[in-house]
């Protein structure tokens, strides 16, 4: 059941950071392996997501409950698809006019362990990959900004 946590300060706002991460129509313009990615339902603080992840001959689709406080948070729950659950959490909190800091969490397992194995054989490095993807996201929509060491 493969884990993670990081929290990090960047030179971004944490409204600007809340908005790439909440656009979940546009994962597949920038995050590898994010085949189609589309909102089912949505209301003020709160939407359903369908994804399609995909590597060579393995794809599949998998819906999420996502809620949300503007600008502060966006909490993601498993509703069907491949995995046993999948929980992540995003938090943003301002730091001063030309910073945030973001704390991330994703803790998933999937129904079968065979692919289980597979994954937690190339986890960490997929999520850096993914992880990397949101900051040169960011970059691309906000322009370049000095980059801070991870908090932990």
């Amino acid at each position: 059941m493969p884990t993670h946590s990081e929290s990090r300060i960047v030179s971004y706002s944490a409204e600007q950071l809340f908005n790439l991460v909440i656009d979940v129509e546009k994962y597949p313009d920038f995050l590898p392996w994010c085949l189609d990615a589309r909102i089912s339902d949505s209301s003020k603080n709160a939407l359903d997501a369908d994804m399609t992840v995909g590597y060579k001959v393995f794809r599949e689709t998998f819906s999420s409950h996502v809620h949300f406080t503007r600008f502060k948070e966006i909490e993601i729950n498993y509703l069907k698809g491949p995995m046993r659950h999948l929980h992540t959490k995003w938090m943003f909190k301002d730091i001063n006019k030309d910073q945030c800091q973001i704390d991330f969490y994703i803790d998933f397992s999937l129904k079968t362990r065979l692919f289980e194995r597979l994954v937690n054989q190339f986890f960490h490095k997929a999520l850096i990959t993914m992880v990397n993807a949101f900051e040169l996201r960011a970059t691309e929509l906000y322009g370049a900004k000095k980059r801070y060491p991870k908090s932990n």
